[in-house]
């Protein structure tokens, strides 16, 4: 049995099959770029990063995309309370984005894609929407008409007549009704371009849709990712508009990333009641807070606390002690091999294959730490080679880091030194020699 993943369009677990054989081309809703991220932001960054490595690890070669939303009401606004451009906002914060994500351990993706700079394919696509009788104007906006579409509501499970019943009917007196969405909203605040409209700027659910189109090359995409919140209503109107243009559902599947909790309440940046990564200052603690969030289901929310932060902390110390431990102990003895017992890379990508079951992952992990440690204790050379050297595959898949600096000429002398002080039971120097060798990352 291959991979089997939670399909949210069907709301099974299925077998993942691509539609280009040994290759995933997937695409994952990023960041609207106005205020520093979060660590409710950071959770599917660091999962589909975490999804990526897997695939490649496995055998498959990913074409990554993930979006920058660089034109928005929010970076308008933030613009202009600042007196400075919309394009200073974005490039700020976007800078910034990925500085975060690359102290979080995730790799920049394959692709990504600015809005800005497909506005000319957002027109092209409303127009050809308009013309085949799915979106209509009224004085300079566009929207898309749901009364066309039989199928609206798939992914979030629900019938129009019951989404209908949930929305406010004063939201938009010029639509048809209460659940069309804007696919060009006429302006003269802010950054506009002109169209056959007037001018304006296009609508979140038509940016994804635009760009995905053109980076895979008009191609049905295998996966589409995004947190739980873009269920509905981005990635259900992304899906309306990919029926009504090519009667297709964009992604083969859906893949949605549970909400990160403060203390059991919704972090968000209107309350006030976020914790930046910004706020990690220590590279420890920010492979904690990826550990933190690797480990958990990541269908679930997470309840966020200080105490579950000081567990994976703990956590994570314990993993990078014992891996260091053991890499000095075989670097010391010139001891190298990129050997492993197949019956643990088995174990680990038969849990991975389970929906990415990382909490079977992490429990594997912590027994191959037991037989690491014991190997180290009786100096069992092979053994701690194979158990650690697995331990890093699967740290590695989970985008989680194990420092270890390789012994220079001085540190292998420095280390000699201090076997043989503790041998003579000469504990003041074999304490000197102890601190030298932590300040140079060796112990």
């Amino acid at each position: 049995m291959g991979l089997m993943i939670y399909n949210s369009l069907t709301n099974k677990i299925e077998e993942f099959k691509t539609h280009v054989p040994g290759v995933v081309n997937m695409y994952v809703c990023g960041p609207t770029v106005y205020d520093y991220i979060h660590i409710g932001n950071a959770r599917p960054v660091i999962f589909y990063d975490m999804l990526k490595k897997y695939l490649e690890y496995i055998g498959y070669k990913v074409n990554y995309a993930s979006n920058i939303t660089d034109v928005d009401d929010k970076i308008i606004n933030k613009a202009l309370e600042q007196g400075v451009s919309e394009e200073e906002i974005a490039k700020k914060y976007e800078a910034a984005y990925f500085k975060n994500c690359e102290a979080l351990g995730s790799k920049r993706p394959t692709f990504v894609p600015h809005a800005t700079a497909y506005i000319k394919d957002m027109l092209n696509f409303i127009d050809a929407l308009v013309k085949k009788g799915f979106a209509y104007e009224v004085d300079g906006d566009v929207y898309f008409r749901i009364g066309h579409l039989n199928s609206y509501g798939i992914l979030s499970n629900q019938v129009q007549e019951e989404l209908q019943n949930g929305v406010r009917k004063d939201v938009d007196t010029k639509k048809e009704s209460p659940l069309d969405f804007v696919l060009w909203k006429n302006t003269n605040v802010g950054i506009k371009w002109p169209s056959a409209y007037g001018p304006g700027r296009p609508g979140w659910h038509t940016e994804c849709v635009c760009m995905i189109d053109k980076i895979f090359n008009h191609q049905m995409i295998d996966i589409h990712g995004g947190g739980m919140d873009l269920k509905f209503p981005h990635h259900e109107n992304e899906i309306a508009q990919a029926r009504a243009m090519y009667g297709n559902t964009l992604a083969t599947y859906w893949m949605h990333v549970g909400r990160l909790n403060l203390k059991g309440q919704k972090m968000s940046k209107s309350l006030g009641n976020v914790i930046l990564v910004n706020d990690f200052k220590t590279k420890e603690d920010l492979m904690s807070l990826r550990l933190l969030i690797v480990t958990q289901p990541y269908r679930n929310s997470i309840s966020y606390d200080d105490d579950l932060f000081n567990q994976y902390k703990k956590e994570y110390d314990k993993f990078c002690r014992a891996y260091k431990n053991a890499m000095l102990v075989l670097d010391y003895k010139n001891y190298t091999s990129k050997e492993i017992d197949n019956a643990d890379k088995e174990a680990f990508i038969n849990y991975m294959n389970q929906d990415l079951n990382c909490q079977n992952v992490m429990s594997l992990a912590n027994s191959l730490l037991k037989e690491l440690n014991s190997a180290t204790r009786t100096n069992n050379l092979e053994l701690m080679s194979k158990k650690a050297n697995m331990i890093k595959q699967i740290m590695d898949v989970l985008g989680v880091e194990l420092p270890y600096r390789s012994l220079t000429e001085e540190t292998r002398n420095t280390y000699d030194s201090w076997m043989n002080a503790k041998a003579s039971k000469n504990f003041e120097e074999a304490d000197r020699l102890r601190a030298i060798l932590t300040e140079a990352g060796v112990i």
